[in-house]
């Protein structure tokens, strides 16, 4: 959560601490699914004298949106082709994306899911006769590789048994890359541009969780794949409530952040996630409409997405709105719709879902059907469980209400904020899609030479989710030892001294220590700010100005133009951020990365002069979409040099028909 956990015996941080300084040839920062692939893959294709080195701010086994547990598995190809695996995400972003990056992740994804079930990952089967076989018991039919048909719960979609997804990932993981090669526990803060060579990234900084001790890491090559970011917006939730949310509450936008301040380019970051989710546990709802078949109704009980007003408000949006499948942000529009004509809240009709699919049931099969509508928020979300035992609501028997949730930014799941990527090279890519040096491409590479992202970092290219996070970590991992071959003579070089990039990570430790005794209470002081205050300073902020849900997602100019000048104060606040120890620490550093994030994704929204996604945000200036002057991508830059920030257009290409 935004707010400090304080623990008994957190450890203090001290003004001077330990040093370490590494020197490898390849970065990895991160730990999640893409993280992970990267780790995986990446030996195999290292000569024996190349050395790797990856930093997670957690522990592998636990870090990343799907150590939370997962009952799905959302991107799986099988009998579908890459190209439409395109035409959907395409359908879902509203008509811009990246299609060589989609389509190149299309034919990669599926070996990473045959990995997942060879490394023990329970993923349910059908029968010939059209039985569902679940858990271990899945492999009587065999596995996804040899022939046997998943249990689909879309056209995308498969179901697993997720509890120990995360860990089973992990393992692999380590175990390819080695622990030698692993810093847990390490949150690299800022990336370093290097001395001698422009535009080329030469290494991190960052520190301990767990000691007092920085770490200063020379690499030719970086990969950052650390999530995207949660916890920029309030939450609806209050008082214990505070800080749930549906994402991970450790993403803090550090990905975008670190290399924006670097220069590389960013691409659609007004494109936000705002999920629906049952109402305040944050519950999926995925499986409740796709394997249960589940219908919303309004607060009148119709079935208010079938009803003649909602046809012809999709009609507005076409061709988006009239596709077989209505894209995400439309569905959310026609939530909010029925909300705002009082017609609200919103029910998931779970007690007519069970019952229907009991006609078809034994007993037996039933009871399993009844637990597994359970055991798909214990995989994922277990709060959602614990608010329905307390509040007496068994789904067969009551009803639960569904919700947006506070928006997100991330470029894995449906969204698609992230940096300007090189996709592969391919002669059916059009040059303005792909760079590297000379007449040699780096695929996923950003506009940064040397620096690599996967995962949330790879803008226009959402739908991935887990498998294909892991699966795009992997095409990074041979792109970096590519670049490394071919740029052996490199030497990287820092300008800064060590000294210096100490005090600039321990400076929140250094303010704090200089100053506490000045007052009887260490959070108050004039000296300094907290980073609690400040988290809750920005979420008021997003809240009321930025389209949260204070305002049904809505903003105007005026709204943008005041939260923009409210952010460029916060920023020269957080000089005066302290942190009496390493908690603290990490999170003076988090809102510092969340700050600088919501400024590109407003930044990006002010720039667009059209509502590109209405149901996940709206311009009210701007109402309408408008194809004629803004089908195309919004990009930005930061200039580390000039410290100032640049928004332009970027055409779109279509490639598939």
């Amino acid at each position: 959560m935004a707010l400090p956990n304080k623990v008994a015996g957190e450890l203090k941080a001290v003004k001077d601490p330990e040093v370490e300084e590494r020197e490898v040839d390849i970065l990895i920062v991160g730990g999640g699914m893409a993280a992970c692939g990267t780790a995986f893959e990446i030996k195999k294709w290292l000569s024996d004298d190349q050395t790797v080195l990856l930093c997670d701010k957690a522990a592998m086994e636990r870090s990343g949106a799907v150590a939370q547990g997962l009952s799905a598995i959302n991107t799986y190809i099988g009998e579908n082709t890459p190209d439409d695996y395109v035409r959907m995400v395409r359908n879902d972003l509203m008509g811009l994306v990246r299609e060589d990056l989609i389509f190149d992740l299309g034919c990669h994804v599926d070996d990473s899911v045959h990995l997942f079930e060879e490394w023990g990952l329970p993923i349910w089967k059908k029968t010939d006769d059209g039985k569902n076989l679940d858990g271990k018991k899945g492999l009587k039919v065999g596995t996804l590789k040899g022939g046997a048909k998943p249990v689909r719960t879309g056209k995308w979609q498969i179901m697993i048994n997720g509890e120990s997804y995360k860990r089973i990932v992990a393992e692999a993981a380590k175990k390819a890359l080695g622990e030698d090669n692993i810093i847990e526990r390490c949150f690299i803060v800022e990336l370093l541009l290097d001395a001698n060579v422009e535009n080329q990234v030469a290494g991190a900084v960052g520190f301990s969780l767990r000691e007092n001790k920085v770490y200063i890491i020379k690499a030719k090559t970086v990969m950052i794949a650390c999530g995207g970011a949660v916890n920029i917006y309030q939450p609806r939730s209050v008082g214990e409530g505070k800080g749930r949310a549906w994402y991970p509450v450790w993403n803090a936008g550090s990905t975008y952040y670190m290399g924006a301040k670097v220069g590389a380019e960013l691409s659609m970051m007004e494109n936000r996630f705002t999920p629906a989710r049952f109402k305040d546990g944050y519950g999926p709802v995925g499986a409740w409409f796709l394997l249960f078949k589940a219908k919303t109704l309004n607060g009148l009980g119709e079935n208010f997405a079938a009803s003649p007003a909602a046809k012809a408000e999709l009609e507005r949006y076409a061709p988006y709105g009239t596709a077989a499948i209505t894209p995400t942000c439309l569905r959310n529009h026609l939530m909010l719709f029925e909300m705002k004509e009082g017609r609200g809240p919103i029910i998931m009709d779970t007690v007519t879902a069970l019952a229907e699919l009991g006609k078809t049931m034994d007993k037996k099969e039933l009871k399993h059907l009844e637990a597994e509508a359970w055991e798909d928020f214990l995989d994922m979300t277990c709060g959602q469980a614990n608010l329905w035992c307390a509040t007496n609501t068994e789904p067969e028997k009551k009803n639960s209400e569904v919700m947006p949730t506070e928006p997100y930014l991330l470029g894995s799941h449906s969204g698609c904020c992230g940096f300007w990527c090189s996709g592969p090279n391919y002669d059916w890519v059009p040059d303005s899609y792909k760079w590297g040096d000379g007449d040699k491409v780096y695929n996923r590479m950003t506009t940064v030479k040397g620096l690599f992202t996967a995962g949330d970092g790879v803008g226009c290219s959402g739908h991935k989710f887990s498998s294909g996070s892991h699966a795009e970590g992997r095409i990074v991992a041979k792109e970096m030892v590519k670049y490394v071959r071919d740029h052996a003579d490199f030497k990287p070089a820092i300008s800064q001294s060590k000294d210096e990039l100490v005090d600039l990570v321990y400076k929140p430790v250094r303010l704090f220590l200089e100053n506490k005794d000045y007052t009887t209470d260490l959070t108050f002081n004039p000296a300094y700010v907290k980073p609690a205050g400040m988290a809750l300073r920005l979420m008021k902020a997003t809240h009321e100005y930025g389209a949260g849900t204070a305002t049904y997602y809505m903003t105007t100019s005026k709204n943008l133009e005041i939260i923009m000048d409210m952010l460029q104060v916060m920023k020269e606040d957080t000089e005066k951020l302290a942190a009496g120890d390493l908690h603290e620490l990490m999170r003076a550093w988090e809102i510092t990365h969340r700050i600088w994030t919501v400024e590109s994704h407003l930044r990006h929204i002010q720039f667009r002069k059209e509502t590109r996604y209405p149901g996940f945000y709206y311009q009210a200036d701007y109402p309408g979409q408008d194809d004629q002057n803004w089908f195309c991508f919004v990009n930005s830059k930061y200039d580390p040099k000039a410290g100032a920030w640049d928004v332009f257009k970027k055409d779109y290409v279509k490639i598939i028909p």
